[in-house]
């Protein structure tokens, strides 16, 4: 039994280490978090907290048993050193002298009386007994504070969920959705932790701790003072470490973050890494970030060594003060009987370790506190705009006239740009009235506030003549039907995607619906027909596919008002002439409110409002406008290049059919979910895996639990430049385990010194004793200090040189891998933060906690076996079960997390969706099914939680019980061997602590098992990301370079599918080719195959047949990295890097350090330097994450930048403008138009006015080039091009 107290401090240990930083202000009451609870289960917290009580008071209650047990044994042994003196004899019950004269009765020692065998059956029954109630108090306690916290979580989860869903827009701009999903799991699942068993078991530790003190000043208060005098030391320690821990821990997890954030912003741009080949500068980037991790969890390490041996000597100094003091009073005043010495000191020191364990629990308390402050505040907050709010009216009849009286707006996460200045504006019922003007001037905000995402800061808008801050606002959302730029479409089918237009919709509804928006056709053809799936952020489809289903979604609600915001701006001419033709249909008798930058879609408008700076500053008719020569003018000019238009207007002749642009949907279909613009929280990809379907849900688990566990001789080879710090950690390790038997030997010789005769020679056996107290204790604080920074410093290195190895391995792996969902951002970040680190579970300190235990097992078999083999062997019989309770309590617990995990990865999925795409789903008003949805998936790790409540309540009640069992069964048997083979009583004390001290031991190494197989799995995952050789490999040095590379392009019969998607042929005998210093110009319909052409020329895939020549060099023996460095990429969607300006430019070329003065030139001939002079802080500003700070033209223009600084030999233009209003266009076209001089050049775009000079216009039909030649020539074909330019018929 004496084990305890090692045993506890090493738990001690093991649970300070889960310290974690706690969080904001803690601003929640302990009992607060309670608030959800209803009677049942402030019952059931009620009673457990009873069991809890009552089960502390039995580690005391044995300590009684104890005392009186040591005390038989004494007092037998004494009698039998009596009786051993042969002038002595047993007579009548009293020892007496043979032969004597009757002077020298006063002999009144007793013996005889002792039956030590009926008194140690007695105390086994005690035990036995004892042990009994514990297990059922341990089971009850457990199970029903887990039950009834999995009810008050599960009430806590819905609440947030609902609150959060209920939000007005503008609070979702302020809070980051990456954060909400971290708090709907993380933060939810600290608040469990502090409402669930620790409250039982600090209740239960809380308990010992009374009754241990009270026990000791009962039985002796002396030594209890003592002993109290150095307790305070261990308090101390104990409450400083896991201060420090915790502190340390947040700060190695807030370096981490650091490096984190890098690799996640590097992964959701790694098409733009790839074409710059910025690998190397990435991982350089993201180890310096890792440096300072590791600096921090070194000191982690050394701190708590320092600490453990800290412990661990002013326990044995403890030891050494009490048996000294305690011995005085036994043998020189005779105060105390030596079991009454015993109970004293295990009594208090029992107290003091409760109180240690009861710390941890504290820090749960905490950490739940802080975590509950920001949620409860969240589930008190009321929303400004409550979109699920009963009130406000509905009219009878809507006309659909809508006014804007003085509007004044600011977004509320930028509360210093004024985004609309008393904005007064009429839109007419019926009537299709345009927004016109530069981009930023407020167009999309007049949109949202009709929505009533926000509400204008002053003024209001009416509808009707009402207020509509007055009316019901699912009511009010319902009458509008919204297009998008970027539409957002749900993980379902297309059918449920136009099914959340309007609930209850039939299906003829949605065929209709579908028909009109034109989009019924290409429905058909796909093998699933309705019932195709999307893919997450509807990734499965392309631009135009996207938008006519969205446009689908908004005809079947039968709107009143229709807003279209840029909806045909996505779209190629094809996809374009026919869904304006749909929109045009639907327009008649609807009041429309249309954005867009194309003249031929607002060419019809009744009205044209042209915005400037916040306000309305013009408006009338297409003709009005153009005499008003204003905004207006200026745009039809820049977009009809200079008189054109007027000339036309005299003529009256509008041929001037200006085809629009192409989402360049491959580049973001990967990477990132398309957000809408004013989202300027950070962006934190959903940690969510993209799922198509439910079989791929079983199918990813499957993936992720199937590796097999890694040897650990692999892992050890990564951590082999370590070794010494891992010998040196061992060495520590071996004498720490020896500490534990060595003290169980100097245990039991105190207690045998108890019975010696001679007063003389124990008092020296009792000194020479404390002093080796002394000693161990000192070699324990050296060694232990050693194993903890030996391993931690070993652990933090293997840790660091796989997150680097990862990362580099992750950027080497070609493009097609990062289409898996499997692989997205998200996954991959969370796969090096979190199995980097439990990968040195698998080495340090698991080699650590080996040793140790095979060292004190060891010695501790070696000492029993030496002293009485038979008691040995009936103990040894105890062992399995004293492993088995440490190990099944560590299996339960990962067991558990890893199930709730994946239980609450489905809802996870919906909560993120929901998220992410909020403003979609408010403009729905679906608010109430994703909330329906979501709490649907909260039912199955619910019922989890409750089965887990039982088992693990009964394995800690089993884990509690079994020490009583053993120390029952052995003192029974020591009793037999004392007495029926002349045992020396100290022996039976020292087998049995040598063994159960070992046993403990033996639990708590297996108690770190779940750490070693996590750990091994984790490497396994790790070592098939390493071991995964990539198709097309950067970093190889492998493939063909050449000095004199001239830009000479020729695709020859070239097929290509999408690795991910391999039903749909992309390219289908791609036959194209261009000299160097000539533009090539792709057209086409979009999906025709554009785009992909050129992400084969960057290498970011090969295609499956057919051969791409690069001056002559098949492309799939190039290098890669000499071939990208070769061409610069402009794309639609530049990806910016959260970084200065300067630095984004220099990016374009990472072989070199480019001088502030390259990046100056580049900027000026991408006509971006004006712009930058007048920013603050000029080519330092930070252009935000994604580079959501600037606008697009803004944005667009540093990419060329990036682009011609890097001086390349080819240029790929991919819409490279097409995403801009015509002002920032014509900029940024000239600036082009100068970047091409004497490179090859290759433009996809779908404007006639940036083609027509180019060399050879390629046009392109599902996947093969139609026609191809100059403009000239092609207009004199009279085919395909001849139609697109004239009419903008489809091309067949």
């Amino acid at each position: 039994f004496f084990t305890f107290p090692l045993s506890t401090t090493n738990h001690l240990i093991h649970r300070s280490k889960k310290g974690k930083k706690e969080e904001s202000a803690i601003r929640v009451s302990f009992f607060q978090l309670f608030r959800f609870a209803s009677c049942r289960e402030i019952c059931m917290m009620i009673f457990g907290s009873l069991c809890a009580i009552v089960h502390g008071s039995a580690q005391p209650l044995m300590l009684l048993v104890f005392g009186m047990l040591t005390d038989t044994f004494i007092e037998y042994d004494i009698e039998l050193n009596e009786l051993s003196d042969p002038e002595k004899v047993c007579v009548n019950n009293t020892i007496q002298w043979r032969n004597l004269t009757e002077i020298a009765l006063n002999m009144t020692k007793s013996c005889g009386l002792l039956d030590i065998e009926y008194e140690m059956t007695n105390f086994a029954y005690y035990y036995v007994g004892i042990g009994a109630g514990v297990f059922i108090l341990g089971y009850l306690q457990i199970s029903l504070w887990i039950t009834a916290a999995a009810r008050q979580i599960q009430i806590i989860r819905k609440m947030y969920f609902r609150k959060v869903m209920r939000m007005e827009i503008g609070w979702f701009d302020c809070t980051s959705v990456g954060e909400l999903n971290t708090r709907m799991s993380d933060d939810i699942n600290k608040i469990n932790d502090a409402i669930a068993d620790q409250v039982g078991i600090f209740i239960q530790r809380f308990t010992t701790f009374v009754c241990g003190f009270l026990m000791g000043f009962a039985k002796g208060w002396k030594l209890t003072l003592v002993i109290v005098s150095v307790s305070p030391l261990i308090g101390v320690g104990a409450g400083l470490m896991a201060l420090f821990v915790a502190k340390l821990t947040g700060m190695e997890l807030q370096a981490y973050a650091k490096a984190g954030a890098v690799a996640d912003e590097v992964l959701s741009s790694v098409r733009t890494v790839a074409a710059f080949g910025g690998e190397k500068k990435e991982v350089e980037r993201y180890d310096c970030n890792l440096i300072s991790a590791q600096r921090w969890g070194i000191r982690k390490g050394l701190i708590m060594g320092f600490f453990t041996g800290y412990m661990w000597f002013i326990i044995f100094l403890c030891y050494a003060l009490a048996f000294w003091y305690g011995s005085s009073l036994v043998v020189d005043t005779q105060e105390y009987s030596p079991g009454t010495l015993l109970q004293v000191f295990f009594g208090v020191l029992i107290a003091a370790l409760s109180l240690g364990q009861a710390s941890p629990c504290l820090e749960a308390f905490a950490a739940g506190r802080g975590a509950a402050t920001i949620i409860f505040e969240t589930i008190e907050r009321e929303p400004e705009i409550d979109c699920l709010s009963e009130a406000g009216y509905k009219l009878d009849k809507v006309k659909g006239d809508l006014e804007f009286h003085n509007v004044t707006f600011h977004y509320p996460s930028r509360p210093e740009v004024k985004i609309l200045e008393q904005l007064n504006l009429q839109v007419t019922s019926g009537e299709t009235t345009a927004f016109v003007g530069p981009s930023g001037a407020g167009k999309s905000t007049a949109i949202q506030l009709i929505q009533r995402f926000y509400d204008p800061k002053e003024g209001m808008v009416t509808l009707d003549g009402h207020d509509i801050r007055g009316l019901n606002i699912q009511w009010l959302r319902s009458l509008i039907g919204i297009v998008e730029q970027e539409p957002v479409l749900f993980a379902t089918s297309i059918a449920e995607n136009i099914r959340y237009g309007r609930p209850g919709v039939s299906n003829d509804d949605i065929i209709t619906a579908a028909k009109e928006a034109n989009a019924y056709n290409f429905i058909m053809d796909l093998p699933q027909k309705f019932d195709t799936l999307v893919g997450e952020g509807g990734g499965q489809m392309s631009g135009g596919q996207k938008q006519r289903i969205a446009i689908a979604r908004a005809l079947v609600r039968n709107p009143r008002i229709l807003l279209l915001d840029m909806a045909t701006s996505a779209l190629d001419n094809e996809s374009e002439a026919v869904v304006q033709e749909a929109l045009d249909k639907v327009r008649m008798g609807r009041t429309t409110i249309s954005i867009a930058h194309r003249l031929s879609t607002i060419k019809n408008a009744d009205v044209i409002v042209g915005f400037e700076h916040g306000r309305a500053v013009e408006r009338g008719k297409h003709d009005e406008l153009l005499d008003r020569k204003g905004v207006y003018f200026t745009l039809v000019t820049l977009q009809s290049q200079g008189d054109k238009a007027l000339n036309q207007k005299a003529r009256q002749v509008f041929h001037s059919f200006y085809p629009t642009l192409s989402l360049f949907y491959y580049i973001c279909r990967a990477s990132v979910h398309q957000r809408s613009r004013s989202q300027l929280s950070n962006v934190v990809p959903e940690l969510s895996v993209a799922i198509s379907s439910d079989s791929n849900t079983v199918s990813l688990t499957q993936h992720l639990a199937d590796v097999e566990p890694a040897p650990v001789t692999r892992i050890l080879k990564y951590n082999a430049p370590e070794w010494p710090y891992m010998l040196f950690g061992s060495f520590g390790a071996a004498v720490n385990g020896g500490v534990n038997p060595v003290y169980s030997l100097l245990f039991s010789q105190i207690l045998a010194t108890f019975s010696m005769p001679d007063p003389v020679e124990q008092r020296r056996e009792i000194n020479g004793i404390c002093l080796f107290f002394v000693v161990v204790g000192l070699v324990s604080f050296f060694t232990q200090m050693l194993q903890g920074y030996a391993f931690s410093k070993s652990g933090e290195l293997l840790t660091r040189r796989l997150r680097c190895l990862g990362f580099q391995a992750m950027l080497g792996k070609e493009i097609s891998w990062f289409d898996d969902h499997r692989n997205s951002p998200g996954a991959l970040t969370t796969r090096l933060a979190t199995d980097a680190s439990q990968v040195q579970g698998a080495t340090g300190s698991q080699i650590g906690m080996i040793v140790n235990s095979l060292t004190n097992i060891g010695v501790a078999i070696i000492i029993s076996f030496y002293f009485s083999w038979k008691l040995t062997l009936v103990i040894l019989c105890f062992l399995p079960f004293l492993a088995l309770s440490g190990g099944f309590q560590a299996k339960m617990l990962t067991g558990f997390a890893k199930q709730d995990k994946e239980a609450l990865e489905a809802a996870g999925q919906i909560s993120g969706e929901a998220l992410n795409n909020i403003r979609t789903i408010a403009g729905l008003g679906k608010e109430r099914n994703f909330v329906e949805m979501f709490e649907a998936q909260l039912e199955a790790p619910y019922q989890a939680a409750l089965k887990k409540a039982n088992v693990y309540g009964a394995c800690y009640g089993f884990a509690q019980c079994v020490v009583f069992m053993a120390n029952s069964a052995s003192y029974r048997f020591g009793g037999y061997l004392v007495y029926r083979e002349g045992l020396h009583f100290s022996f039976v004390f020292r087998v049995i602590s040598a063994i159960v001290t070992s046993g403990t031991a033996l639990g708590r190494a297996s108690s770190y098992t779940p750490d070693y197989a996590k750990a091994k799995i984790s490497a396994a995952r790790f070592f098939q990301l390493l071991d995964h050789i990539p198709k097309i490999s950067v970093y190889s040095n492998e493939g063909d370079k050449w000095d004199n590379f001239k830009g000479d392009i020729e695709f020859i019969d070239c097929k290509f599918t999408y690795p991910s998607r391999p039903d749909i042929q992309v390219l289908n005998g791609l036959s194209v080719s261009v000299r160097p210093g000539q533009t090539l110009a792709f057209v086409g319909s979009s999906g025709c195959g554009k785009s992909t052409s050129v992400q084969l020329l960057e290498r970011f895939y090969d295609p499956n047949n057919g051969r791409v020549l690069i001056d002559g060099h098949e492309s799939t023996r190039v290098n890669v990295a000499f071939l990208r460095s070769k061409i610069g990429i402009v794309s639609q969607e530049p990806i910016l890097f959260d970084c200065s300006i300067a630095e984004n430019i220099r990016y374009g070329d990472n072989q070199r350090d480019l001088s502030m003065n390259d990046v100056i030139a580049a900027a000026k001939k991408a006509q971006l330097h004006d712009f930058v002079m007048s920013l603050p802080e000029k080519y330092d500003t930070n252009v935000g994450s994604q580079g959501s700070q600037l606008s697009r033209g803004q944005k667009q223009r540093i990419a060329i930048a990036r682009a011609i600084i890097r001086d390349p030999k080819i240029l790929l233009l991919d819409e490279a403008t097409s995403a801009l209003d015509t002002e920032s266009e014509k900029t940024v076209q000239e600036a082009l138009d100068k970047a091409r001089e004497g490179r090859t050049c290759i433009v996809i775009a779908h404007r006639l006015s940036t083609i027509q000079n180019s060399d050879i216009i390629a046009v392109m039909s599902r996947g093969y080039v139609i026609e191809k030649g100059t403009h000239d020539y092609l207009m004199s074909l009279k085919g395909a091009y001849y139609k697109l330019v004239t009419t903008g018929a489809p091309i067949s």
